[in-house]
């Protein structure tokens, strides 16, 4: 008998040591939250990235006053972390891909790079309480800009940047259309000619050197040879 109890107490305590730990977990996994994707946590270090340039601005920049020609400004100061190699005019690799030898042009931030960021801006400048129409990363000067050093990077460097193009769906290719076939009566075995005239069906055969010559019958659609009608 008090075998029976201890067993019994033995797996109240498992089961309540189950269903506390497994509390535990789901409590566990509720406070802990999936972490951001890596485009979410890039947007979250651009945008403090550049809250912090507008209070190193001098006067301080309020994000509020924040236009176009100030991205244009952020976007230049960008610059002198950049690791792309643009030529300049004068330099002999200037259009070369692949330059066999160092020269002394600056190294600026790539078109590409910057277009990205200023895609992540834009959102992020709208998330955080901003109007659209009032989005300096979407000014016109900011366009133009990012297109102007799109054009001479890939003068510079000898490369031509590309819009992707969307893949349009496969279209399914409709089956040919087989036209109707007209069964034909074979008429001692040789048949020779099958018209239609006025929707009775004419058919002629040459067998021995005799025609026999035949017509539908409109009320039974037997075949009935013209020497009946003769």
């Amino acid at each position: 008998m008090s075998a029976a109890v201890a067993a019994a107490a033995a797996a109240a305590n498992a089961n309540s040591s189950n269903s506390s730990s497994h509390s535990n977990a789901t409590a566990q996994s509720s406070h802990n939250p999936m972490p951001p994707s890596r485009y979410e946590s890039q947007k979250r270090r651009d945008w403090n990235t550049f809250g912090q340039y507008l209070k190193n601005h001098r006067p301080p920049l309020a994000l509020s006053r924040c236009s176009g020609a100030h991205v244009l400004e952020f976007l230049r100061y960008l610059d002198q972390f950049g690791k792309t190699k643009v030529h300049a005019p004068a330099c002999p690799f200037f259009g070369h891909p692949h330059p066999p030898a160092p020269c002394p042009c600056p190294l600026r931030q790539a078109w590409g790079s910057l277009d990205a960021l200023i895609g992540r801006l834009r959102a992020a400048f709208e998330e955080n309480g901003g109007q659209p129409e009032a989005n300096p990363f979407g000014a016109r000067a900011v366009r133009l800009y990012l297109r102007e050093v799109r054009d001479l990077q890939a003068k510079a460097r000898g490369i031509a940047y590309e819009k992707k193009k969307r893949k349009r769906p496969n279209q399914v290719a409709s089956p040919p259309v087989t036209p109707p076939q007209v069964q034909v009566t074979d008429l001692n075995s040789t048949i020779v000619n099958h018209t239609v005239h006025q929707g009775r069906a004419i058919q002629s055969a040459e067998a021995d050197e005799t025609v026999i010559m035949t017509v539908v019958d409109p009320r039974g659609g037997a075949l009935i040879p013209l020497h009946v009608f003769n």
